[in-house]
Formats: C-alpha cells, sequence, structure tokens
C-alpha cells in the first residue's frame, strides 16, 4: 500500500513516516504543497494523508484538485483546525475523514487502516474524466461540457493515452508504443495530424486547451498542477 504524507512539519512527518513503514507501508512524503499536489495527480496512492496549512497550496486545494481529476483516493485530513465550519470544508472539498491536531498515533494508525479497509469508488466502466471532457471509451464517445464530440477509433486510444498520464510530458516514442504499439513507427507528420484532428474536436474557440506541444519532446495533456 503506498501512501503520501504531505505536511512540512518534520519533526511530525519524519516519525510518522517510520512509524507507517513498520506497518508495512510504502510512504512517500513531500513537505510543500505544490510538489504534493504534483506528486498525487501524477502518482498512484492508496492514501493521501494531508495537512491543511502548507506552503504552495493548502491541503484544501490539494483534495479539491484530486477530485477534479475523478481521483478517488482516500484522503485523511491532519489540521488544527477543529471548528465544524472546518470540518465542513474539509469534507465539502472531498476528504473522507479529519483528525484534529494533536493526535495518538494509535488513532491515526486506527483510520489509516480503515480507509485502506473502504472498497473503492465505483465509476462506470470505460469513463475517464478530466474537468470539462468525459470519454466514454467503449462506446467511441467524448463530450465536453454539453457538447457531444465524435472520434474515430484512433482519435478514442490517443485520447484515452493521454488523459490516463495527466500534467506528463509524453514523448513521440511513448505515444507510438502505447497507440500504435511497440516497435510501429507510423510516418514522421502522422502523430502531428493526428493532434490537430483531436485538437479540432475537443478544443473549441474559447475552451482552455488541453493538448500542449512540447517542441520536439512530444505532448503533454493539462497544464501543470
Amino acid at each position: 500500500m503506498r501512501i503520501l504524507l504531505v505536511d512540512d512539519e518534520v519533526e511530525l512527518t519524519d516519525p510518522l513516516s517510520r512509524l507507517l513503514q513498520r506497518q508495512g507501508y510504502e510512504v512517500e512524503v513531500a513537505d510543500n504543497g505544490q510538489k504534493g499536489c504534483d506528486m498525487a495527480i501524477v502518482n498512484p496512492y492508496d492514501l493521501l494523508i494531508l495537512d491543511w496549512m502548507l506552503p504552495g497550496k493548502t491541503g484544501l486545494e490539494i483534495c479539491r484538485e484530486v477530485r477534479s481529476h475523478a481521483q478517488t483516493t482516500p484522503v485523511l485530513f491532519l489540521t488544527a483546525k477543529d471548528t465544524l465550519d472546518d470540518r465542513v470544508d474539509g469534507l465539502d472539498a472531498g476528504a473522507d475523514d479529519y483528525l484534529v491536531k494533536p493526535f495518538e498515533l494509535r488513532e491515526l494508525l486506527a483510520r489509516v487502516r480503515a480507509l485502506l479497509r473502504r472498497p473503492p469508488a465505483l465509476t462506470p466502466k470505460g469513463i475517464l474524466r478530466f474537468d470539462d471532457l468525459t470519454l466514454d471509451i467503449e462506446n467511441q464517445f467524448a463530450s465536453r461540457g454539453d457538447r457531444a464530440v465524435e472520434l474515430s477509433e484512433k482519435e478514442v486510444q490517443l485520447l484515452a493515452y493521454l488523459m490516463r498520464s495527466p500534467h506528463q510530458l509524453l514523448t513521440h516514442a511513448q505515444i507510438y508504443d502505447a497507440v500504435w504499439g511497440k516497435g510501429v513507427i507510423p510516418s514522421s507528420n502522422t502523430l502531428a495530424a493526428q493532434m490537430r484532428l483531436l485538437r479540432k474536436k475537443i478544443e473549441q474557440s474559447g475552451q482552455p486547451v488541453l493538448i500542449h506541444t512540447i517542441y520536439g519532446k512530444g505532448y503533454r495533456f493539462g497544464a501543470p498542477c
């Protein structure tokens, strides 16, 4: 089980990460909100443990960002904020549990075990979502906001690969392997042409750009976190 711990208090993260590791968990630590957000969006974790007040981004902002990408990873807040309004704000942002500092380590471990025992949230099979874009892989259909988008089979494969790796630089070689198959290298302008067609369909005037060209390297889906 992989846990991401985001907290800028070294006196807490060091003993807590060691304790979790002794329990058999794989623990990664981020000491600021921006770094924690980047890690949470890009990497698969089984649990996020977030401090509320962080430099860069607050735990609340990280939670909202994670949920905006349709990630259902359980989120446990560690915070000194203990008013009813604070708890409501945290739950509304998508948190699953809330532990007020200072806390007993035994209680934290119990909450971690409880969150990791929960079955994953059910999502429709073959459905990917990013902001206002939804892709139905099986039915070869997409929508952006209220607008329906018809896609070819290759466009579905390409968009699905991009949506599964948001905010990451995907090289030309990685895209070739994932969409055309390992060892298959299409003509030099095939990928660029496919990207132009895909952009034309999902990015209309006034809508935020989703597919970014990283010249000489590849493409990135979505702006940096």
